[in-house]
């Protein structure tokens, strides 16, 4: 994911995420144990700043990420949890207020107000920002997208959150979607777009969105990493993790990882290399612009990012069917 200034009023809110300044928060006193060495979740964190692909707050308790972010398939296996159960019975309670007649779904409000409510519990935990994610049946939607998105903005300042400074607002990177986020950027709604598989959605991402998510998949080309690292750029570069990357991380100012793997480089002493620093990425690339039809030409050249893009929006959309279908059935 890249991160970038998209206007000068949010130039002192990206100031206060740039690298160095995340570096402070994130050092950490030398283990207990191994004669003080540092297990590897130590060590990564001197590189990049952690966040935690989670909807159980517990988990994110566990590991003291500076971010969290969640989607509908974590907020659903979390309301799959005994101890989590209580957020259906919250928002179906709340369903009078957060149905607006302007889907078909009669629960997809009450999901949105259910992924609130968690992101509210996880803002108690972190000190930084919650990830929530836009329906993904509006991946294709420009206009849906923003509404929605303006939606969840007013569900978290309903119970006192300021989304612009506290909320990422997640969207899956299509072109609808990258469109959406330079609306909602416009307006200081700070924007997460994940499911990033190809060339053409760094291109135009980087053009537009402030954030965006190299999502989990095979090694990115090095003009790939070269256009999206630019050594010059106001930038961030957020990567979600596989086990096999967490072991090899390329230098990115924040990483996403599912606390699974956030146990497995606690546990682990052994030396954590950096594979790629700032300083070692200069790229000649010229800067590319690319219209809608060029977006396009390129995207569905790279079969993998197609098929991942759509394997992971049919993926979500999914389990947001499924979040609704519990919480109609607890509202029988």
């Amino acid at each position: 994911m890249l991160r970038m200034k998209s206007s000068p009023t949010s130039r002192s809110d990206t100031a206060a995420r740039q690298v160095p300044k995340m570096r402070l928060i994130c050092v950490t006193r030398a283990s207990a144990t191994n004669n003080g060495a540092l297990n590897q979740l130590e060590q990564l964190r001197k590189m990049s700043c952690v966040v935690a692909d989670s909807g159980e707050i517990e988990q994110v308790k566990r590991f003291s990420p500076i971010d969290c972010t969640t989607n509908p398939s974590l907020v659903y296996k979390a309301i799959e949890l005994p101890q989590y159960r209580r957020f259906l019975s919250e928002a179906i309670a709340q369903k009078s207020k957060l149905h607006d007649g302007t889907s078909k779904r009669q629960f997809d409000g009450v999901a949105d107000i259910l992924c609130v409510n968690l992101g509210c519990e996880m803002l108690k935990v972190v000190p930084g920002r919650v990830s929530t994610e836009v329906d993904a049946h509006l991946s294709h939607d420009t206009r849906g997208t923003v509404n929605k998105a303006l939606r969840l903005v007013d569900l978290y300042a309903a119970q006192g959150v300021d989304a612009t400074k506290r909320v990422y607002i997640k969207i899956a990177s299509t072109w609808e979607g990258i469109e959406a986020c330079r609306v909602l950027e416009a307006q200081g709604i700070k924007c997460n777009m994940t499911l990033l598989f190809s060339f053409a959605q760094t291109v135009v991402g980087l053009s537009g969105a402030p954030f965006i998510r190299q999502a989990p998949g095979p090694e990115p080309s090095a003009s790939h990493t070269a256009y999206r690292l630019p050594p010059t750029a106001l930038t961030q570069a957020f990567e979600a993790q596989t086990r096999a990357r967490c072991k090899a991380p390329r230098r990115c100012d924040n990483i996403t990882i599912a606390p699974n793997f956030l146990a497995d480089l606690e546990a682990c002493y052994e030396p954590l290399p950096r594979m790629l620093s700032p300083d070692s990425v200069i790229s000649s690339l010229p800067r590319l612009v690319l219209g809608r039809n060029e977006f396009q030409e390129l995207h569905t050249s790279d079969k993998m990012a197609v098929d991942k893009l759509r394997e992971g929006i049919e993926g979500f959309a999914k389990d947001q069917d499924r979040l609704e279908q519990s919480l109609a059935a607890l509202a029988v």
